[in-house]
């Protein structure tokens, strides 16, 4: 039998980090996650490298920045001729198996369309086994109730909350599998996403009263938006996920494969609920991500198994833009440079000494933009000529924000023309204008309010 390691992915969608215990929640919204980090590894300090859903879909499915892939934004489906996780992991003899959102299938400059329909395939990125999947989630489902398909394209209708029922299918894997494989599974829930059509935060039935004493984040509670009407709910379908990587877990130990199974919690990005879609330079459209804000960038990160054990705190600044090579590394797959990103394992066995703490993202819909976070600063750039939606390459940006997030946790005082700033300013726009080159193969320049500051990097 094959004794390499199981590997799941558990991966959420829109979940702030703040949400979670092991991140400071006060109340107990995640006993479970936090019963997996004292065994695992923690990243206190991850962020997404794209905040929507698509553009960071496509890159955990390849290791390859969205705007390489011609996927920076929503409705944009994954090119057939680029080798995906689930390719490498075919090819070293690994189970594949996707449950829940995909995402990746529909591209309406192309007239396709399979957000509602069975997603054919050759559009599944390489899965080749168990599949119960809708292209878009939320168009095919509520909070209660909804369908997905299966690998011969049948519709499985399901009764029940949603985040219950992509686990219900989840645990069907567990009794069909190739017992004598390693299997690699991926599940994929949309919660705690809104539901886009009633224009809410879905819970479970009771979570309004359950958490009706929440306390809102700084941020949240700073700023304007709708996290005092929609957290409650928030919070309960984060629970529910919760309690479903219990039924998870659980399952694995019943099954004996627990010990040799490796498990990666993640959330594509977090929610600003509504309080940054009214910033200066919206050029596009929001609700409550697309933004270099910590709202949006932060994002839970546990992993446990394997190499990352004994109730580790990882405090260095990482991005999930490594999650492609980390997990495919966790098999003994090595990608070498043809993904982005670094193996996080090399962290966890600090191996990684002279890696910069720094991550980077691009922005899109909103703007078409650009970041660095490092440990102590954000600094995000922006497109004046160009609107979100745009899908070429910008060789002009311009200042949007600088924060400093030793001082300003919340990220409320934008001193991006602050002058006792301005050399901190400068060597993270030379640091940004580097990460472009390398990324985009571009070397662009990047203006304040009065023009250049100095001359710029590669200009």
């Amino acid at each position: 039998m094959d004794i390499r390691p199981n590997i799941i992915f558990y991966f959420v969608d829109q979940q702030r980090a703040d949400t979670c215990g092991c991140y400071g929640q006060p109340l107990e919204v995640t006993p479970v996650l936090d019963q997996l980090a004292e065994e695992g590894v923690v990243f206190e300090n991850a962020f997404t490298p794209q905040p929507v859903c698509g553009p960071c879909r496509a890159i955990f499915q390849t290791g390859k920045y969205a705007t390489e892939l011609g996927c920076q934004k929503n409705d944009k489906m994954l090119p057939d001729d680029v080798k995906t996780i689930a390719d490498y992991f075919e090819e070293a003899g690994y189970e594949t198996a996707y449950v829940g959102k995909w995402h990746l299938a529909s591209d309406e400059s192309k007239g396709i369309d399979n957000k509602v329909k069975p997603v054919p395939s050759e559009f599944r990125g390489g899965y080749k086994g168990f599949w119960r999947v809708a292209d878009v989630l939320e168009f095919t489902s509520h909070g209660y109730d909804g369908y997905v398909f299966d690998e011969n394209n049948n519709k499985l209708e399901f009764k029940g909350y949603r985040a219950d029922c992509i686990t219900d299918f989840a645990l069907e894997f567990f009794e069909r599998r190739n017992k004598e494989k390693p299997f690699f599974l991926t599940i994929s829930h949309i919660e705690p996403h809104h539901q886009n059509d009633h224009g809410h935060y879905e819970g479970p039935i009771g979570c309004r009263e359950e958490f009706a004493d929440f306390v809102l984040p700084g941020d949240l509670e700073a700023l304007e938006g709708n996290a005092k009407e929609e957290y409650p709910d928030y919070l309960g379908q984060i629970h529910s996920l919760d309690k479903n990587l219990g039924r998870l877990i659980e399952t694995l130990k019943e099954t004996g494969i627990y010990d040799n199974t490796i498990i990666v919690y993640a959330s594509d990005h977090g929610s600003h609920f509504k309080t940054r879609n009214h910033d200066n330079h919206l050029m596009g459209y929001d609700d409550y991500k697309r933004t270099c804000h910590d709202a949006a960038l932060h994002v839970p990160l546990i992993i446990s198994g394997g190499k990352f054990r004994g109730n580790r705190r990882i405090h260095e600044v990482v991005s999930t833009e490594s999650l492609p090579k980390t997990i495919l590394a966790m098999a003994g797959i090595d990608v070498g440079d043809n993904m982005i990103g670094e193996n996080l394992e090399c962290i966890v066995s600090g191996e990684s000494s002279e890696r910069e703490n720094a991550a980077y993202a691009q922005i899109s819909e909103s703007r078409y933009g650009r970041c660095i976070r490092t440990e102590k600063y954000t600094y995000a750039v922006y497109s004046p000529d160009y609107d979100g939606d745009y899908c070429g390459q910008v060789t002009k940006y311009a200042d949007d924000f600088l924060y400093d997030n030793e001082k300003d946790p919340y990220q409320l005082n934008n001193v991006v023309y602050d002058s006792a700033y301005s050399d901190i300013k400068m060597n993270l726009r030379s640091k940004l204008v580097s990460w472009i080159q390398k990324s985009e193969g571009i070397t662009p320049v990047i203006y304040d309010e009065n023009g250049f500051l100095r001359e710029e990097v590669g200009s």
